[in-house]
């Protein structure tokens, strides 16, 4: 079959993509590269702000797939009502599982270990020695067990943590334990030493992490944030994080990118990164065998993977 396939990469630089596709390279510049309503499949370009990812979906009025190259739909999720009946939406379920565990095992390994403050000293020529908490017989608990808190667990593993605990949106067992539904979270807060927030962003987890989840937490309890940035209320975490009574690392912060001047910036106990969570070197080479197979399929008629919704018939 021939279509018009809208990709943000160099169709050269991806193998394996099926030859009987008609592609169109754009990574959201001011000109579209060709009549969005000939677009058959639209992947979505990669960390571009939502008004940039929806801005051609009213136009693409012949459109039967939109790939995101992100784990979270929430970006384009504003164009969803833009679109006609019967498009696919698919995910990038398989593309930012290695990376996103990675980083966050980094901001809790160096949260704890004082690694923020190593740094500072090291450029004042400082020795801050002293002890400090370890990651060994902590209590862990995550929040948004799909694929990605899979992977944190994963790499949790070796660090010889005395409990982790599983918290998704239903409950179900798993071959690491059984995890609990949203309504046993407020239950399983109290004894976390580390939370690690990994959910989706949606209307139900938007301010998931308010003060009442953040006043069941113990003092010097650490927040970890590799979700969306409004899955926290910002306000109430520099709350507690002012008053000392708990630790935060985020990847992603409300508002984003965080301004200069934000308090954030400068609370006590607070790590931040900037939403690098799936931006590594792991991130393209999957990226691109993720198309290569998804565009295959579509190519051949076959069902396609990572489908997280179809739009009305």
């Amino acid at each position: 079959m021939s279509a018009d396939v809208w990709i943000p990469f160099d169709p050269a630089d991806v193998p394996g993509l099926p030859d009987t596709l008609d592609y169109r390279v754009w990574d959201g510049g001011p000109d579209f590269p060709a009549d969005p309503a000939d677009c058959a499949v639209y992947v979505v370009p990669y960390m571009k702000p939502s008004q940039i990812a929806v801005r051609p979906l009213a136009a693409m009025t012949g459109l039967r797939v939109v790939q995101t190259l992100t784990a979270g739909i929430d970006h384009v999720q504003p164009g969803i009502g833009l679109l006609p009946p019967g498009v696919r939406l698919c995910n990038a379920r398989g593309v930012h599982e290695a990376s996103t565990a990675e980083l966050t095992l980094t901001l809790v390994l160096a949260s704890l270990r004082g690694i923020p403050g190593f740094v500072r000293g090291q450029d004042k020529q400082e020795w801050r020695s002293g002890f400090y908490p370890a990651l060994a017989d902590k209590s862990v608990l995550i929040v948004g067990y799909g694929s990605i808190g899979a992977a944190i667990e994963d790499r949790l593993a070796p660090f010889e943590c005395a409990r982790v605990a599983r918290v998704a949106r239903s409950s179900r067992t798993t071959e690491r334990g059984a995890v609990h539904p949203w309504t046993e979270l407020p239950a399983l807060l109290p004894d976390a030493d580390v939370v690690i927030v990994c959910t989706p962003l949606t209307e139900q987890t938007k301010g998931l992490v308010d003060a009442a989840f953040l006043s069941r937490l113990k003092d010097g309890a650490l927040l970890v944030n590799v979700a969306r940035g409004p899955v926290v209320e910002t306000e109430a975490l520099l709350a507690e994080l002012k008053s000392g009574r708990l630790h935060a690392a985020l990847d992603v912060t409300d508002p984003e990118p965080l301004p200069a001047g934000h308090p954030l910036w400068t609370a006590p106990n607070v790590l931040i990164s900037p939403h690098v969570g799936g931006s590594s070197s792991a991130f393209l080479p999957r990226a691109k065998r993720l198309l290569a197979a998804q565009l295959t399929r579509f190519a051949a008629q076959e069902p396609l993977a990572n489908v997280v919704l179809t739009t009305d018939q």
